[in-house]
């Protein structure tokens, strides 16, 4: 199993980065069929071969996710991917 560890550092405040990351999560939702919910300041999410967590700080954001032997293979573009909406939205 393979997994992606990121944090990223924020400015926003609170609400507005809940909301993007919750913006993020529901395009996920749609175009990988990942399922989603919040536990407080945590938003779990998962889909076969894939489950994780993004944790919201008061200025950061901490990526962790769990790959499969089938996700693991495309490792390196899901994080640069990861990282390009981090840059894009925080």
């Amino acid at each position: 199993m393979s997994r992606i560890d990121i944090r990223h550092a924020h400015s926003l405040s609170r609400a507005k980065a809940k909301k993007a990351v919750d913006e993020v999560a529901v395009k996920l939702a749609e175009r990988f069929g990942i399922d989603y919910a919040w536990e407080g300041d945590v938003l779990n999410f998962s889909r076969p071969g894939v489950d994780g967590q993004i944790a919201l700080g008061a200025d950061e954001l901490h990526v962790q996710a769990r790959l499969g032997f089938f996700a693991a293979v495309f490792k390196e573009p899901i994080e640069s991917e990861i990282r390009r909406v981090l840059t894009e939205k925080f």
